[in-house]
């Protein structure tokens, strides 16, 4: 008898053990009236699929022991979960946890794409670049899985967001453990979702740990924090009660009647992943009850009480099962390993076109500034891309953002253009799902001062994602941000660069303009790319008057830097706020020394113009870089390493390159304290004479 069978009772078997493995699931959507498949239809093959994944579940442990492979996170006592598969169909997405195999298994992911990802091997959904147990599969809209518990909430919702906005009819469901509903991101999801009236649902698989740590008082529930209406509680380990609930919340869903909450209890009957013990810290009285609410055994209680099948032919079907299961892992074991992990982190170089005549400047004015040239081209963006979507702090009329960016987009186009909470996580992370429904998110941040708390989203999703999944999912957006310094009062919180900390996060695009002119057409580029790109505004220039006609509309192409002024007797290399100040500098050289220094604008850090650099500095021997960020790891110290690593490079110099940068220290809010922490052109000029002593 299997060890998940409870006492054997005599029953006919409805399915051979060959239909078990390889039958058909018919996973038609609920009907709004929840008129769906009796739960007697599926139950047999459901019991399958868990059956299947605990035996991988085994199969993983033996490997482990047999010191082949590095991980494997157990999904024994979660498995009743995958019921709610069932109700789910083409349209809707599943953004899943670590212990979800049987939900996976039931969604459509075969055991050959678990064992190569177990393995980490070519074939697999990361080729070897994610963890395994880390679910990924664009074919079957299963979003991909970052370890950080709780990443996966916000950008459920803007794919919800997206599903709402297609009219589609689809759902998503979003797995989360109980420990993780302590996030904060798991209550913005929740705040986002209703709010907006989402198709979504937040199930919570709760096994009363975190690792080790008890949860049973401390999860939201416990503590009474989650809104009844919303609320459902369940026994997780009963797969009929799973699969009744699920068809009432996702029909529900799927009819417009917003979003829900599934509290599913259940066991973790193993550890927490194979470097984990749980009996060092579970009572003994505790681990001999939990097999009480084995699913596998409930299930199997369940289907020989309804005379579906007997306890012999389950047990055949177990032990075929865990054939199938072994040959699979032992076809994994001879896949290839990847052998490179260095391709994949960006799409293919934007090709963007001239702004279109219909939908440039047309107010006849003779000057502008660079927020009147930024709300031109985001109203270009608007009107040429249908899916297109502005999103951020007060950036609807009448205010139009803090420092009017947005100014009458939201009226011209009600729906498209709203406003954000004030949540930068929110944000970042419906970004993140809305760019996976195929929207183009531009996004604000109110300053880059605030990015902090959206600086999960960044790192755990946006940077990465198409690198992770061998480009089948992929992050085109925009954000920006007004940054910088020079302009009075700001203080620490209003007035950083920061640069140098996105500058380090392989997969994300940095571009800095320094006129209105640069930023239209960065602008326009990265409306045209397929990857993560982050505009920084320096807010500084943003009034700045220019000549109307300057503003040619044509695209800047990121990693092409521009030659401000030509001189043959020192490079400076500065962006943003700093190469005004280095065009001073420049000139005091012309006008005190009769110096001609060439001053390079970089425009876009990521990609860098690294043959620009080199280029003027084997004209000039001589190398000053100029930042706006705090010294120690800011992107001028790449610079210089970068020209000082290369023999080529190197041998150009004719003198030691100069950073002249913000000392480590942050930036005050008195305006002389400001400026004396601050780069100025003095610094620059005095810098320049350093080099050329």
């Amino acid at each position: 008898m299997s060890e998940y069978l409870s006492p054997n009772r005599p029953s006919p078997s409805l399915r051979s053990v060959s239909d078990a493995f390889t039958g058909d699931r018919d996973h038609e959507a609920s009907s709004i009236e929840t008129k769906y498949t009796p739960f007697e239809q599926v139950a047999v093959d459901l019991l399958h699929t868990m059956i299947l994944s605990r035996e991988a579940d085994k199969r993983e442990g033996v490997l482990l022991r047999q010191g082949k492979g590095w991980l494997n996170v157990p999904s024994a006592g979660h498995e009743a979960i995958a019921a709610l598969c069932y109700h789910l169909d083409e349209r809707d997405y599943l953004l899943p946890i670590f212990r979800d195999r049987a939900l996976m298994l039931a969604r459509g992911m075969s055991l050959d794409e678990m064992a190569l990802d177990y393995y980490a091997r070519e074939g697999s959904s990361s080729r070897g670049r994610n963890m395994c147990s880390h679910p990924s599969s664009r074919r079957l809209n299963v979003f991909t899985t970052a370890t950080p518990v709780g990443a996966q909430c916000l950008p459920a919702v803007g794919i919800a967001e997206g599903l709402k906005r297609s009219a589609s009819g689809g759902v998503v469901l979003c797995v989360i453990g109980d420990a993780a509903t302590r996030q904060g991101e798991f209550f913005e999801a929740v705040n986002q979702a209703v709010q907006d009236y989402l198709p979504i649902i937040f199930l919570v698989e709760d096994n009363g740990y975190g690792i080790s740590t008890p949860t049973e008082h401390t999860t939201p529930l416990a503590l009474g924090l989650l809104p009844p209406k919303l609320l459902t509680v369940i026994e997780g380990y009963d797969a009929k009660r799973v699969y009744d609930v699920g068809a009432e919340l996702i029909a529900a869903a799927r009819a417009g009647s917003g979003p829900s909450i599934l509290w599913c209890k259940v066991e973790r009957l193993g550890n927490h992943t194979n470097a984990d013990d749980h009996r060092v810290y579970r009572a003994i009285s505790e681990l001999e009850t939990i097999s009480e609410r084995d699913p596998i055994a409930l299930l199997s209680s369940w289907i020989f009480s309804h005379e579906l099948a007997d306890a012999s032919v389950v047990e055949q079907e177990r032990l075929a099962g865990a054939k199938l299961v072994k040959e699979a892992y032992a076809a994994a074991e001879r896949a290839p390993i990847s052998s490179d992990a260095l391709s994949g982190l960006y799409g293919p170089a934007a090709d963007a076109v001239m702004v279109p005549a219909a939908v440039r400047e047309r107010s006849g004015a003779a000057t502008t500034t660079m927020v009147r040239t930024i709300n031109r081209v985001l109203r270009c963006g608007m009107e040429s891309f249908d899916n297109m979507l502005l999103f951020g702090e007060d950036i609807e009329d009448p205010k139009g953002g803090v420092f009017g960016l947005t100014r009458g987009l939201s009226t011209t186009y009600p729906g498209r253009v709203t406003n954000s909470p004030l949540a930068e996580a929110t944000i970042l992370g419906a970004a993140v799902g809305l760019a996976a429904t195929g929207y183009l998110p531009v996004f604000e941040l109110q300053f880059i001062d605030f990015v902090g708390p959206g600086f999960n989203q960044i790192a755990s999703h946006i940077v990465s994602l198409r690198w992770r999944t061998k480009g089948e999912w992929t992050c085109p957006m925009v954000i920006y941000a007004p940054y910088g310094a020079y302009l009075p009062g700001g203080g620490m919180w209003h007035s950083q660069s920061n640069e140098g900390l996105f500058t380090h996060m392989p997969g994300l695009m940095v571009a800095v303009p320094s006129t209105p002119e640069d930023a239209a057409g960065l602008f326009w580029s990265a409306f045209h790319g397929s990857d993560p790109t982050l505009i920084l505004l320096p807010k500084h220039l943003f009034h700045v008057v220019h000549d109307s006609a300057n503003i040619t509309w044509e695209p800047v192409p990121l990693g092409v830097a521009r030659v401000v002024r030509e001189g043959a007797d020192a490079t400076v290399v500065a962006w943003g706020n700093c190469v005004e100040l280095a065009e001073q500098a420049a000139e005091t050289i012309a006008a005190e020394d009769g110096g001609a220094v060439e001053v390079i604008d970089l425009r876009s850090l990521v990609p860098c113009d690294w043959a620009a650099i080199e280029a003027s500095v084997a004209k000039t021997g001589r190398l000053i870089v100029v930042q706006e960020d705090s010294r120690t790891g800011g992107f001028g110290q790449s610079i210089i390493s970068e020209m000082v690593s290369h023999e080529g490079r190197f041998f150009s110099l004719a003198a030691p390159p100069y950073l002249v940068s913000r000392p480590d220290v942050h930036v005050p809010f008195h305006p002389d304290l400001e400026l004396a922490t601050l780069p100025s052109a003095s610094d620059i000029v005095a810098a320049i004479r350093k080099t050329r002593a």
